[in-house]
């Protein structure tokens, strides 16, 4: 699955423009390569997000074509949540 339609569906990131900006820009990696919004994600991956300060990874758990909102949680574990302190220049 496409890596901008899976953020959408595990419902990481909310609209499926915002995934593909956002994996555009380089803030995402899968298995510690960066990663673009067309990037094949597999069961196992792990996937590197940055929000803002924060640097979010997490575990692909289930591949699914769609879900409610309940079972989206079930398709990736947060492996780690960690903190990024960006250097003012």
């Amino acid at each position: 699955m496409r890596l901008d339609k899976f953020l959408k569906v595990s419902r990481l990131i909310k609209r499926r423009t915002l995934a593909k900006e956002v994996s555009d820009q380089g803030r995402i990696s899968i298995n510690g390569l960066q990663a673009k919004a067309g990037s094949i994600v597999k069961v196992g991956d792990e996937l590197s997000i940055r929000f803002g300060q924060k640097l979010v990874t997490v575990r692909v758990d289930q591949i699914q074509e769609t879900s409610r909102k309940e079972e989206a949680a079930e398709m990736y574990t947060i492996i780690k949540e960690e903190k990024v302190n960006q250097e003012v220049e």
